[in-house]
């Protein structure tokens, strides 16, 4: 419609449409992730994970401070059941970290990336046997081809796929001890709380390592330390963009995007790395790719069989 001033005027871009490409975003860099320790070496993988808490830690700091919100932060550790939860996916978030980067260090990215293709179906068997719930037949199809695909993958490594398994259970487990917190925490104020958790850890192995003249972070040079002094900003902006994306977008879009994380960091080990995928591990990705298009499926069914709820308006929330 014209205006007054005899110009068009544009509709603003929907909160739909921000959230993709705030969820993107997030998956984007979350897939490329391993190009990121690539460059830090002569680093090994505990010493990234230090650093990561650590920066990660003064970064948090800084943002709180400047966005004035450092009360959640406060009220979260005054709540036992908030903070003791927190501690919890602290310790299994720094599991996770670990194997990854360990993972694509390694030469071993593939496997890496194999962790989170598994990791919706990890989700599903907790939802099983720790929550109770009762599974559909897409879903148990769906387990089946998982389970049948780390077997096919045993076979073809010559042992079990511990990296891609533990990077499983790691996440999904951590993602469920963030479900039990809900919204009561906002991503940075869990953020902060879950690497000051881990921060006297970091601190202990960044002592050890100097100790041992391991430590890369002051010996290398000026470009390596700010390289890992970035590890801050790259763990939390892609957080910060979830975070957005999440309150923007439903549970569905949110589920089919996390499959983008997984399939750049697949083609990055496959196209860049020139990491070997023989044919037995085709077969097991293949099959992995199966249940997670029978998961997607059941997911879709699900949300179209569910009675539509008018949409209420609500002002949009800023990222």
């Amino acid at each position: 419609m014209s205006g007054i001033d005899g110009k068009t005027s544009r509709p603003a871009r929907s909160e739909n449409s921000v959230g993709i490409l705030f969820g993107i975003s997030a998956y984007g860099l979350w897939g490329l992730l391993p190009l990121y320790f690539l460059i830090l070496a002569p680093a090994g993988p505990i010493e990234i994970v230090a650093n990561r808490v650590l920066w990660s830690l003064i970064f948090c700091a800084l943002l709180l401070t400047l966005r004035r919100s450092w009360r959640p932060v406060m009220t979260a550790l005054r709540t036992p059941q908030v903070s003791g939860t927190l501690a919890v996916a602290a310790l299994l978030i720094a599991v996770n970290w670990f194997v990854y980067t360990y993972g694509v260090t390694s030469g071993q990215a593939i496997e890496a990336s194999l962790g989170y293709f598994i990791n919706p179906i990890v989700s599903v068997l907790l939802g099983v046997f720790v929550l109770r719930e009762k599974l559909r037949r897409l879903q148990w199809a769906a387990i089946g081809m998982g389970l049948l695909a780390v077997v096919v993958l045993a076979v073809g490594y010559g042992a079990v796929p511990w990296i891609a398994l533990t990077l499983a259970f790691s996440f999904g487990l951590y993602g469920f001890m963030k479900k039990r917190v809900g919204s009561r925490v906002d991503a940075v104020s869990s953020l902060s709380i879950e690497t000051l958790v881990l921060t006297p850890i970091a601190v202990a192995v960044m002592l050890w390592l100097s100790s041992r003249g391991e430590a890369t972070l002051v010996t290398e040079s000026a470009g390596h330390f700010w390289i890992m002094a970035a590890s801050g900003v790259i763990t939390a902006v892609p957080l910060i963009f979830f975070g957005a994306a999440a309150r923007r977008l439903p549970l569905t879009t949110i589920g089919l995007l996390q499959y983008l994380a997984p399939v750049l960091q697949f083609l990055l080990a496959l196209l860049v790395l020139h990491e070997e995928m023989p044919f037995e591990r085709w077969i097991g990705f293949s099959l992995v790719w199966v249940g997670l298009i029978l998961l997607t499926i059941d997911m879709l069914r699900t949300v179209r069989r569910q009675p539509r709820l008018a949409k209420v308006p609500q002002p949009a929330t800023a990222a």
